[in-house]
């Protein structure tokens, strides 16, 4: 057999194995755009100033290399070490820890490194941020953000309302999801309308990153009324009050004495229609057997 036949034989298994072999790593090492979007874009920009986390522009030349691909893997470990420059991004952060980011690794990382570097470069970068306007808030923002939170008017690429996962201080009816946590304070947490806007811009969570994705919300028209909201709900001070959850009981409750109260009507007025016939062929027995 030449060797022509015998490449052109044994090509498609060869060919599956490599892909086999190889398709993690070659998976692992596409677009880190992409990955920086979904999980970076919401604390961090390149060249747009601080949000949660500091701006990455030039950030090699603040750290080397190595020092860098340790801590994208696991900042946590880092602070526990005791790394002095990992305690003060975390001091800088008002505390916020950088999560441990699932699929980070040493090649990811360097690919990640690589792509901020060459984005530094660019005279302004893809991820300079959400350029959010800063014009003061009115009174019609909070309640076009309220209306938009409480899915009274639907967001415009079709994503969920707020209100299915969070709940704020102020909130309609039974006060508005569990899933996710209380929104009253956020705007506080995240330091004001630039970082909470990146967040809602491009929200880094498992949950709402997948559902957002392609449901992104819409800078002037709805993050811009819903930071109104939540800068609103953080100068009245306070968490939700559990006012809408009570009452939600309180409502079941109500319900099931109702139902309760038509139950025992039902069945008494049933109980009385066979009872009585039996009661009065009874009687009518004991009346003829004595006649």
């Amino acid at each position: 057999m030449t060797s022509k036949r015998l490449l052109h034989n044994i090509g498609p298994a060869f060919s599956i194995t490599v892909i086999l072999l190889t398709g993690p790593t070659v998976l692992q090492a596409q677009d880190p755009a992409e990955f920086y979007r979904d999980n970076c874009a919401s604390c961090h920009t390149i060249g747009g100033g601080r949000l949660t986390g500091p701006d990455l522009k030039n950030v090699a030349q603040r750290k080397d290399r190595a020092w860098l691909v340790q801590f994208l893997q696991s900042p946590q470990a880092m602070i526990d070490r005791g790394d002095g420059y990992a305690l003060k991004l975390k001091q800088e952060a008002r505390d916020v820890v950088m999560p441990t980011i699932n699929g980070m690794s040493p090649a990811r990382a360097e690919l990640l490194l690589s792509m901020i570097e060459a984005e530094s470069k660019l005279p302004k970068s893809q991820f300079v941020g959400l350029q959010i306007s800063d014009r003061p808030f009115t009174e019609r923002d909070v309640e076009l953000g309220k209306s938009l939170f409480m899915g009274h008017k639907k967001l415009a690429n079709g994503g969920p309302p707020c209100v299915t996962c969070h709940t704020f201080n102020g909130a309609e009816g039974f006060g508005g999801g569990r899933l996710g946590p209380d929104l009253s304070k956020a705007y506080e947490r995240l330091q004001g309308r630039k970082a909470m806007g990146a967040w809602l811009y491009a929200p880094a969570t498992a949950t709402m990153n997948p559902t957002f994705k392609k449901a992104a919300l819409k800078e002037d028209e709805e993050i811009l009324p819903l930071l109104a909201l939540f800068e609103s709900t953080a100068r009245a001070g306070g968490e939700d009050d559990r006012t809408g959850m009570a009452g939600f009981f309180a409502a079941g409750f109500a319900v099931a004495v109702v139902c309760l109260g038509l139950f025992a009507v039902i069945w008494r007025a049933r109980f009385r229609a066979v009872r009585d016939p039996l009661v009065e062929m009874s009687a009518r027995k004991v009346l003829g057997g004595r006649s």
